[in-house]
């Protein structure tokens, strides 16, 4: 694979939204795997957009916290 290739392969992850309607008719959502995305919207399609970005985010804050370690497998020669 070129690193061309590699650089617009995307990765795929998924998340649990846990929702809740307000007393006042909003309604808030949290990304149940990082607590900390939490925010709202006035529908369920809106906080659940909403919480994309705050996932996002969260991801961008942490990727700092991210350490990566690559095996060497094989080589071939």
């Amino acid at each position: 694979m070129s690193l061309n290739a590699l650089m617009v392969q995307k990765i795929f992850m998924e998340y649990t939204a846990i929702i809740n309607k307000t007393s006042d008719g909003w309604y808030t959502a949290q990304c149940e795997q990082l607590p900390e995305a939490l925010t709202q919207g006035k529908t369920i399609d809106e906080a659940i957009e909403n919480l994309k970005d705050a996932v996002a985010l969260c991801l961008e804050y942490k990727k700092e916290e991210i350490e990566i370690k690559i095996k060497r497998k094989s080589i071939n020669k």
